[in-house]
């Protein structure tokens, strides 16, 4: 039976099991703590949780004077509430290199009836755009966990990490490794590559099957390390298979398949194709309407790879 869990039930479990083994460990949240799952930490860990209120600019600022003064910091809000901080992220954390670990939540289309003012879609793309900002889009609950244990053992500077609300099927065993900055291959194939990150990762895999019954062997990366991005497996990929589709809950523009498009651009073209969101906004609904509506499924995968191989 697959397991299914959220990367924000992940996060807060990783970040109250982290409490007790580091006391420089400190955790902010702007007014979300519930939804952001921090309020484990908070619960075990009062004296070193701070409730900032709806004031994310705020938040980010105080984050940046805690990690000045040693601490490790981690920051949370919903992904589309995060993006008010923008000048305060590139100012005081990114210019300063300062390790402040932004984990936000609710990204993407499956906020679902919140609608299109609560869904981001740009997130990854106005964070990878920063001098010195790490950017990790994990794909499943343990994936998440790996990543927050990784920025503690390696506080190299800043990192936003991308949470979702939804329930993902799990895609790793507890025995992976997660590495920063290396894509994971979960299929090989010979006549395509799907790169995918997030929830897109075990859609991906579906998508996968499904060709594999036409006799179409599809190989299937885990990019979720965005930034930096792992170039020499895209390149792998280019050269081995000639046909590349990423698959990303955000807009086409300026996430993972802006990301690979340029590694390719550069080094290594081939076709491609993104499948994601097409250049705009989203709407209410739940998820799985959005996702079948906006083009995000292993039906959209599979068609894109199809229209590659004629």
């Amino acid at each position: 039976m697959t397991v299914m869990a959220a990367t924000r039930d992940a996060y807060g479990a990783a970040l109250e099991e982290l409490g007790g083994r580091y006391a420089e460990v400190v955790v902010l949240d702007a007014d979300l703590s519930e939804s952001t799952r921090t309020y484990k930490f908070a619960r075990k860990y009062p004296d070193r949780f701070f409730q900032m209120g709806i004031s994310e600019q705020d938040m980010v600022c105080t984050a940046a004077g805690l990690a000045s003064a040693g601490k490790w910091p981690f920051a949370s809000t919903f992904a589309i509430f995060g993006s008010r901080g923008w000048e305060q992220i590139r100012n005081m954390v990114c210019r300063a290199n300062l390790n402040v670990n932004l984990c936000f939540s609710h990204a993407g289309l499956t906020v679902g009836e919140d609608g299109a003012s609560a869904q981001a879609l740009e997130d990854i793309g106005i964070m990878r755009v920063l001098p010195r900002m790490r950017v990790f889009v994990p794909a499943d609950d343990v994936e998440t966990a790996r990543i927050i244990y990784h920025l503690v053992e390696h506080r190299d500077g800043p990192s936003y990490v991308r949470l979702g609300r939804a329930k993902v099927p799990r895609v790793h065993d507890e025995k992976y490794k997660f590495r920063a900055g290396h894509a994971s291959r979960l299929r090989e194939g010979k006549d395509a590559t799907i790169i995918a990150c997030g929830h897109m990762v075990s859609l991906a895999l579906e998508a996968a099957e499904m060709l594999a019954k036409d006799g179409v062997q599809a190989a299937v990366l885990n990019m979720a390390t965005i930034k930096p991005i792992d170039a020499e497996a895209i390149v792998e990929a280019s050269r081995k298979t000639g046909r590349i589709v990423t698959a990303e809950e955000h807009n086409v523009i300026g996430g993972l398949g802006s990301a690979v498009a340029e590694v390719l651009a550069e080094r290594a073209p081939c076709k491609m194709k993104r499948v994601g969101v097409q250049d705009t906004f989203g709407e209410s609904g739940t998820p799985d309407e959005l996702l079948k509506k906006y083009g995000l499924t292993k039906e959209s995968i599979v068609a894109a790879v199809r229209g590659l191989m004629t």
